[in-house]
Formats: structure tokens, C-alpha cells, sequence
């Protein structure tokens, strides 16, 4: 805060002058508007702004009132065509019409201005303020992504870590009981063609709520397929879970419409029902996955089961379908750490993408560290062409950023096995 007079000189670019001239002409200007001999030099009047030209001859700067010209900048020519041109400004202080450098800067303690700023965090106001790590924290978080006010306080709730079941580190390298080929968990889409084992463990993220979802191979021949999830590391302090419930579907009673073959109809299909939680009475939200095969009429027929977690006093406000088919953001950095057997051309191109922050925050996390990078095949997996390993998950970039999954689906499309997920805003009662 104070005063600031300052003399500018501007020279166009079809001037001759020599930059010397130049400098000598600004030194000459400064030393009449800043010498302490008034009769030098001070503001000049309304007919005198615009300086006198070269020949001597006065031009008055078109303004009518004198005030106003006393405040704005005053410009002089100092050439017959106007190439050269010094501009003088004076901020904060009292300014008047014919004023000297000295006379004004005793009226800057009267009124004095912003001369200069400089832009600093909110946050760094708060290093006093107790837990203002967290509150910075918070603050942060509305000023990135900038979530309705009417939603921040769930926003913020759920803007925990994330991270993804199994860890990396959880998945065996494809030996063990685990990877004993069971030929009832397995399917086949061609008479010739390899089969495709299933694995049918739980994935568990207890009680958390899930963020995303995705198929991925595992084994050593990558022909073992495996559901992951994404949740959050621990449970929003705003959800109160009051059952857990495993999903026993009865698989009679699905259409047999919703049995679609991957290939030809005489080999395996998929179950493309919507799995979701229907209990009018309390909401669901997913925090159990697994698949299941089932010989269903002398055709193995592989099913999506989810397990649910439901809330005390809750309602859901919105839900949306979310799969490969549409605008997707694609954690591509995690897709370099998920199973041992990725393809080479996916590496490649996760290789050559440079990760946003976006993609980074939805990387696998354990412990604030990201797993090892997996070995890379020489070759792309066979079973590749009948799986999409796409990830589906919404994080806080997604409006208004605490998106829960409480449905998903199996479905085929371009021959292979995909999964859509259903996303739905959850309000607490």
C-alpha cells in the first residue's frame, strides 16, 4: 500500500530513433517530472496533457473536464508523427491539476493505494488454526473441483483414499490350489477354441462403499478371468451401515432372454440381468463381488453376484448406467500394475500416455504407496479378444463427486465379456 508515479516511454515499431535517443529522452522526462525545482516541471493542465510536439506547437488532449484529466495518465508526443511517446501515472495519493512530484507525495498518507499485490493460498491464513491440515485439506479439495455448496459436506465426506481389491500384492503368480483348473468354473466359445477359467473367490471390501469396477486375467497363461473393485479405504462417517447382505440369487428365475452366447449359441453364455439391490424399504449400496458359473440346460452360463451393504436412513437421489460404451476415464496407470498377464499392446499405449492427475489419483494405493509394475507379456493373451479389462470408476472429478456403485451388469458387446456399472448419489436422512 502507498504511491507509485511512473514515467513509461513507448516508441513504435516504424521509429527510426535509436534506442539510445530513447533512453536519454526517458532520462530527461524523469528528471523534469521528479526535480525538486517546481518551475521545471509538474502535471500539466487539461490543455497541456498531451505534451508538446516536436515543432513546439501545444495540442490540447480532448477532455472536458479538468479533474478527470488531472487523474488520468498524462501523455506526451515527443515527435511530429507521434513515434515516440512517454506516459506518466500516478497511483494512490491526491492528485490535482498542476501538482509537482513533491506535492503529491505528501497527500499519499491521506489516500493511499494498492500498488502492488501478491496472489497467496487461502489456506495459509489457517496455520494457526488447530486441525488445519484437514481444514486445508478441505479447502483444497472444494477449490479444485468445485462441488455444488448444497452437496460439500457429503463431497467431502467421501473424498477418502482409494483403493483397489485384491492389492497387486494380494495376487498369487499363477500357481498354487487357487489356479487348480476346475472344469466346472471355466467356459468355452468355440469347439476348438481355449476355454476361459473362472475365478470364483469373493472379493470382500468390508463394508466399504465401491468406486469402480473392472475384469481383469490373472493365472499364468492369463486365461483365468477375476472381478476387481475400487472403494474407498474406510467407510464415510456419514454412512451408517445397518445390514450386510450376500446375494443368493434363485438363477430360475431369470428370462432366459437375458442369456446371450459370447460366440456361437451352442457354447458358453452370460447372464446379462441387471444385478441390483430391491428392497424398497432401506438402500443398497455394493461392497461384495464374485462370479459364478452355472450349467443351465447343457450350457454353462457365467453370472455377476454382488453383495450389498444397506443404510439405517438413506434415499437414493439419482442413479446413472456407466460402462465401455460410453465417455469413460480410464485409470491408465493402474492398468500397468493390476495382473501379471496385460497385454503388450496395452502396455504400450499405457506407456506412452502420460498420466493425468485424474488417472493418477485412481491408481491402486497400499500403505500411500503404488504396487510394482507388472511383468509384461511378450505376447497379447488369447482370451484378451473375449474380455474387456476396462475399468469403470467415478472419483471427485465426477459432479458432484461421491458417486457409489449399488448395481451392475454383465453384457456382450463386440464379443466380448463387459461389465456396466450403476452409479447412484445416496441422500442421508
Amino acid at each position: 500500500m502507498g504511491g507509485k508515479d511512473v514515467v513509461h516511454m513507448k516508441q513504435l515499431n516504424n521509429s527510426n530513433v535509436q534506442p539510445t535517443e530513447v533512453q536519454k529522452l526517458l532520462q530527461q522526462v524523469a528528471d523534469e517530472r521528479f526535480s525538486d525545482n517546481k518551475s521545471r516541471h509538474s502535471i500539466a493542465d487539461p490543455a497541456e496533457i498531451s505534451g508538446k510536439l516536436k515543432d513546439g506547437r501545444d495540442e490540447p488532449w480532448k477532455v472536458d473536464v479538468a479533474l478527470a484529466a488531472a487523474v488520468r495518465p498524462s501523455i506526451r508526443s515527443h515527435s511530429s508523427n507521434e513515434e515516440i511517446i512517454s506516459i506518466s501515472v500516478r497511483k494512490g495519493g491526491i492528485v490535482s491539476i498542476g501538482q509537482h512530484h513533491n506535492e503529491w507525495l505528501s497527500t499519499i498518507p491521506q489516500s493511499p493505494d494498492a500498488i502492488s499485490m501478491l496472489f497467496v493460498p487461502i489456506t495459509s491464513l489457517l496455520s494457526s488454526v488447530p486441525g488445519q491440515g484437514f481444514l486445508c485439506h478441505a479447502v483444497n479439495l472444494y477449490l479444485r473441483y468445485k462441488p455444488p455448496i448444497d452437496d460439500l459436506r457429503q463431497f467431502l465426506e467421501f473424498q477418502l483414499p482409494r483403493q483397489w481389491a485384491p492389492l497387486y500384492d494380494d495376487l498369487p503368480l499363477g500357481f498354487g490350489p487357487r489356479y487348480k483348473r476346475n472344469k466346472s468354473s471355466s467356459l468355452q466359445f468355440s469347439f476348438w477354441g481355449p476355454k476361459l477359467y473362472v475365478n470364483t473367490i469373493k472379493v470382500d471390501t468390508g463394508y466399504r462403499p465401491v468406486t469402480g469396477i473392472g475384469l481383469f486375467l490373472e493365472g499364468r497363461k492369463s486365461d483365468h478371468l477375476a472381478i476387481r473393485l475400487q472403494h474407498l479405504s474406510n467407510l464415510p462417517q456419514i454412512l451408517i451401515i445397518s445390514h450386510d447382505h450376500g446375494f443368493e440369487p434363485i438363477d430360475e428365475s431369470v428370462d432366459k432372454a437375458y442369456y446371450e452366447p459370447v460366440k456361437w449359441k451352442m457354447f458358453s453364455h452370460v447372464c446379462t440381468a441387471p444385478v441390483l439391490y430391491n428392497n424398497d424399504e432401506s438402500v443398497g449400496f455394493v461392497t461384495k463381488a464374485w462370479l459364478d458359473v452355472k450349467l443351465m440346460k447343457r450350457k454353462k452360463v457365467l453370472f455377476l453376484r454382488l453383495g450389498f451393504s444397506t443404510l439405517a436412513s438413506a434415499t437414493i437421489r439419482r442413479s446413472e448406467w456407466d460402462g465401455p460404451s460410453s465417455t469413460l476415464r480410464k485409470s491408465g496407470f493402474f492398468s500397468a500394475l493390476i495382473s501379471t498377464r496385460l497385454t503388450k499392446e496395452l502396455h504400450h499405449v499405457i506407456q506412452n500416455e502420460k498420466p493425468t492427475e485424474d488417472s493418477i489419483k485412481s491408481t491402486l494405493v497400499y500403505n500411500g504407496e503404488s504396487g510394482t509394475e507388472a511383468p509384461v507379456p511378450t505376447k497379447a493373451p488369447k482370451m484378451l479378444s473375449f474380455v474387456n479389462t476396462k475399468e469403470i470408476v467415478r472419483g471427485p472429478e465426477d459432479t458432484p463427486g461421491y458417486w457409489v456403485v449399488t448395481g451392475a451388469k454383465l453384457y456382450i458387446e463386440c464379443g466380448k465379456i463387459s461389465i456396466k456399472t450403476k452409479y447412484s448419489l445416496l441422500t442421508i436422512c
